[in-house]
C-alpha cells in the first residue's frame, strides 16, 4: 500500500525519521536498498521524454521505448556510532548527464542529536524542496511511476553540501518539524552545461496531525551558468541595448528563489495530495509555476490513481532582442543570430498540462508493479517537459506516454 510504503522507506531513512532519545545502544551498521526497473514508450519521434533536465536522452527520438527514464538502484548505509551520533551514505546508480550509470553519492552526512527533538547534520544532505523530497527517487514510496515533472522538474537538484538544523515539537496531536539548510552544489547537465549554486538557504516546515500532512518551503541561492556567458558577452558588444539585454538574462551569481506548498490526506482506504511550486530568477530562467493534484483509492492490493498537472512560464518566453535596422549587413547577421539564440533559451521553458491515469499493484511485500498512461498537452510554441528536441519537432501539440515499472526495497 502507498501509505505503508512511505512508512517502510522513512523507517530506513535517518534523515526523515524523528530524532531518537539517547540510549545505551552499541554501535551498529545497517544496509538498505531500493530500485526501479522501468520502461517508457513515447509517440513523439522528434524529442525525448526524460527523467529530468539532467538526463541526456530518453523515450521518443532516441528510441520509441526506453529503460533509462525511470530505472535506478540505490544502496544506503546507516551507522549508529553513539547514542547521539549517526551517519548515512546513499549511493544511486541512474542515468547521469553523460549517459553513464556510475553511482553517485546522493547523501553523505553525520547527524548529532543535541536533544531528542533538535539535531544538526553536516555533509551532503537531501533538500526538502517538495513534499516527497526525502523519497522522490524511491519509486516504491510514491503512488506514481515518477513524481509529476510539472512540479518536481522545476528543481532537478535533490541534495546540497552544507549544514542542516532540524527542530521538532509537539502540541497535543500536532507534530511540527522545522528545517533550515545552508549549502552549495555544482550540478552538471548534458552538452557540458554546469550550474554552480552558492549561498543556498532553504527553510522548510512540515505539520502532521492524524491523516493530514501540510508542507511549506522557501529557498534562495545564487546561480552561475558559465556556458551562457559567451552569448551574453557578445550581446554586450552592441552597446547599451546589448548590455541591457545581457543584464536582464545572464546567469552570473544571479539570485534564484523557490517556494512550494504541499498537502496530503490519507485516511487509509483512499488518498489525495497536491503541491504548488514557483521558481523565480531575473534571468533567462524566468518565472515558472507548477502544480498537480493526485487522488487514488485502494481496492485491496490494487490502487488506481489519477493526476492532473500544469506548468506555466510567467516570464518572457521571447524577446525582440537587438534592433537590426541600420546595422551593416555583417553586424545585422550577427545580431540576428544572437537574437535567435536568446529566443531559443527563453522558448525552452516548460509549458504544458497533463492527465495521468495509473494503477499500483502491491503483489508482494516490499515490491509493487505500476502502469501509467500520460497525455501531455504542450502549450503553443513550447516543447513542454521534452528535451533533446530535433529540427523536425513542432512545438505545441500533444504527446502520449505509456510506462510500466517494478519498484522494490530491500
Amino acid at each position: 500500500m502507498y501509505r505503508s510504503a512511505i512508512a517502510v522507506v522513512l523507517a530506513m531513512s535517518p534523515l526523515a525519521a524523528p530524532a531518537r532519545a539517547p540510549s545505551a545502544d552499541t554501535p551498529s551498521l545497517s544496509i538498505d536498498g531500493f530500485g526501479t526497473l522501468g520502461m517508457v514508450r513515447s509517440d513523439e519521434g522528434q524529442a525525448d521524454f526524460t527523467s529530468s533536465t539532467v538526463a541526456p536522452e530518453g523515450a521518443g527520438h532516441s528510441g520509441e521505448w526506453s529503460a533509462k527514464v525511470d530505472s535506478r538502484v540505490g544502496l544506503q548505509l546507516t551507522a549508529n556510532l553513539t547514542p547521539r551520533l549517526s551517519g548515512v551514505l546513499q549511493f544511486i546508480a541512474e542515468q547521469r548527464y553523460d549517459d553513464s550509470y556510475r553511482p553517485t553519492l546522493e547523501w553523505a552526512n553525520l547527524k548529532f542529536d543535541i536533544t531528542p527533538d533538535l539535531s544538526v547534520r553536516a555533509g551532503r544532505i537531501v533538500l526538502p524542496t517538495f513534499l516527497a523530497s526525502e523519497y522522490r527517487k524511491v519509486g516504491y514510496a510514491n503512488p506514481w511511476v515518477r513524481p509529476p515533472q510539472e512540479v518536481y522538474g522545476l528543481v532537478p537538484v535533490t541534495s546540497t553540501d552544507g549544514v542542516d538544523l532540524s527542530y521538532r515539537f509537539r502540541v497535543d496531536r500536532f507534530t511540527n518539524t522545522v528545517r533550515a539548510i545552508y549549502g552549495r552544489r555544482d550540478v552538471k547537465f548534458p552538452d557540458g552545461i554546469e550550474v554552480k549554486a552558492r549561498g543556498g538557504l532553504t527553510v522548510a516546515d512540515t505539520l502532521e496531525f492524524g491523516s493530514t500532512t501540510l508542507f511549506a518551503q522557501y529557498s534562495r541561492a545564487r546561480l552561475t551558468i558559465a556556458s551562457v556567458r559567451p552569448l551574453f558577452n557578445a550581446f554586450r558588444q552592441f552597446g547599451p541595448t546589448g548590455q541591457a539585454i545581457a543584464g536582464r538574462y545572464d546567469v552570473d551569481d544571479t539570485a534564484i528563489e523557490t517556494a512550494s506548498l504541499g498537502a496530503r490526506y490519507d485516511p487509509g482506504d483512499w488518498f489525495v495530495m497536491a503541491e504548488y511550486a514557483r521558481t523565480y530568477s531575473r534571468s533567462f530562467l524566468g518565472d515558472n509555476r507548477g502544480w498537480y493534484v493526485t487522488g487514488g483509492y485502494r481496492f485491496g492490493a490494487v490502487t488506481p490513481y489519477v493526476t492532473l498537472a500544469r506548468v506555466q512560464a510567467h516570464g518572457n518566453t521571447s524577446d525582440p532582442g537587438l534592433p537590426l535596422a541600420g546595422l551593416p549587413p555583417p553586424l545585422a547577421g550577427q545580431a540576428a543570430g544572437l537574437n535567435a539564440a536568446l529566443n531559443a533559451l527563453l522558448g525552452a521553458a516548460a509549458r504544458q498540462r497533463s492527465l495521468s491515469l495509473g494503477a499500483r499493484w502491491d503483489f508482494m511485500r516490499n515490491a509493487a508493479l505500476k502502469v501509467q498512461y500520460d497525455h501531455l498537452d504542450l502549450d503553443a510554441g513550447s516543447p513542454g517537459v521534452l528535451s533533446n528536441v530535433q529540427p523536425g519537432f513542432r512545438p505545441g501539440g500533444s504527446v502520449s506516454l505509456f510506462s510500466v515499472a517494478l519498484d522494490f526495497v530491500f
